[in-house]
């Protein structure tokens, strides 16, 4: 895959639309040409504990943040039409459609394709795991800052264009 956007979220809480911060890396004709992370303020608005010990985020970091549809205003045109790629997909994509419902918003039907599903298929029980530092790692990619949402989606772009 040579054209595709990865993208990577974060959540203050167990609610999908709870988008505390968003990576996305623009890949085309191969090569990453735009890299973008934003903090956005999250509806509901508040953290749960584990949520703020796996990402380290705060309500303080969120606070004056955007709500998402300004943040996506920005970033929708730089997708365009490119597919999603995500590590662990169906948790991306809900929070993508949970956010857009919360907000009212009009789903564009985005493409989303999965590397962690691609990496079971390709390297199966060659890796201990198929989580995404795993998987960066056996794809040359040192993932030194999981669960910052850019770094996330830096290693999923590395990833998909070695497997997909």
């Amino acid at each position: 895959m040579t054209d595709f956007a990865a993208i990577d979220f974060e959540t203050a809480n167990r609610n999908p639309s709870s988008v505390c911060s968003v990576g996305v890396v623009i890949v085309r004709g191969g090569e990453v040409v735009e890299r973008i992370y934003r903090l956005i303020r999250p509806c509901p608005n508040y953290y749960d504990y584990w949520n703020t010990r796996v990402h380290g985020l705060t309500r303080q970091d969120t606070d004056d943040a955007a709500i998402f549809p300004d943040v996506w205003r920005y970033i929708a045109p730089l997708i365009g039409d490119l597919p999603l790629v995500a590590h662990n997909s169906p948790f991306d994509e809900a929070c993508l459609k949970a956010v857009f419902r919360t907000y009212q918003m009009d789903y564009p039907d985005y493409l989303f394709y999965c590397t962690c599903r691609a990496s079971r298929r390709i390297f199966g029980k060659q890796l201990p795991n198929h989580q995404l530092q795993t998987v960066a790692a056996r794809c040359g990619f040192d993932l030194a800052n999981h669960h910052h949402a850019l770094a996330d989606a830096e290693a999923c772009a590395w990833i998909a264009r070695r497997i997909l």
